[in-house]
């Protein structure tokens, strides 16, 4: 994207005074008074052809959507912790936390039982993430801020159960569920994602259920963040239905095919008015306490 394109956001010739410029403090400024056209115009900065700009608004708008994303509690690690249990319903023995007990059995003349020892199993994670992103239409400056941000809120909600899919014609896997993938690196993706067609949401959804078998959590959400509109020949409520918990993030200005899939589907919705949005709004659909 040319300066000359760029020249036409508010704001944009204090945070870019002049060529390969990026004034932060100006960018600070802009985006506290406006948020949600100051970060649509971060990320069209990403695809400037000016390639100074363009690598430092990467820069910055990976930094940027991190810190808006971590609005909300952050879980306990997604690989889930280690916690003491009775010997009798299985884990590794942990001997240290055995010896009283088998002092005391000793002590008694009697025999030990299993349930007297401790044992050391993995506890599961509460909850388990699979955002979907609709990449059919035109990925403009708001649609991709609000995708890296509800990305960066997913990464923070569930660290390390949270999966992260795009899909047009075809299903793209951004971060599988089992991988190692930070949350930078996720956004740096998303904020690469360019629009295609056909809207195949059937199949986005099925994809999204089978990165969900993959985890151990306690709790399984999809995160569709789309208008909804299915433009092949599949229809994606009887997919929807079979998902255990599915929420919706709809365009405020477009919201109406997805407050029907919700409804049609018992899935959650909420409709997103601009990126700074996306995070609150995903917040409460999943739950404060979640």
């Amino acid at each position: 994207m040319s300066r000359g394109s760029l020249a036409g956001h508010p704001g944009f010739a204090e945070i870019s005074p002049e060529v390969g410029v990026l004034d932060a403090d100006a960018f600070d400024a802009a985006l506290a008074e406006r948020p949600d056209e100051t970060l649509e115009l971060l990320v069209e900065m990403t695809r400037a052809t000016d390639t100074a700009l363009r690598t430092a608004a990467r820069r910055l708008a990976g930094r940027v959507v991190l810190d808006i994303g971590r609005s909300g509690r952050v879980t306990r690690r997604g690989i889930g912790r280690l916690r003491a249990v009775p010997a009798d319903r299985g884990g590794d023995l942990d001997l240290d936390a055995s010896l009283g007990a088998v002092a005391d059995a000793r002590a008694a003349r009697r025999p030990l039982g299993l349930d007297e020892l401790t044992a050391r199993t993995w506890a599961r994670p509460a909850l388990a993430l699979c955002l979907v992103v609709d990449a059919s239409g035109s990925m403009n400056g708001s649609r991709l801020a609000t995708a890296a941000l509800t990305a960066a809120a997913c990464a923070f909600r569930a660290p390390g159960d949270h999966a992260v899919l795009s899909f047009a014609a075809e299903t793209q896997v951004l971060r599988d569920m089992d991988s190692g993938r930070p949350a930078s690196a996720v956004v740096d993706r998303v904020l690469g994602l360019r629009g295609h067609g056909v809207t195949a949401l059937a199949g986005a959804l099925r994809a999204a259920a089978a990165q969900l078998e993959r985890t151990r959590a306690q709790r399984k959400v999809v995160v569709l963040l789309s208008d909804c509109r299915a433009t092949d020949d599949q229809d994606p409520v009887p997919v929807a239905r079979r998902i255990p918990e599915l929420v919706v993030l709809a365009p405020g200005d477009d919201a109406e095919q997805a407050a029907d899939l919700a409804a049609r589907a018992g899935a959650r919705w909420a409709p997103v008015a601009g990126p700074s949005d996306a995070p609150e709004a995903l917040v409460s659909l999943l739950g404060g306490g979640s």
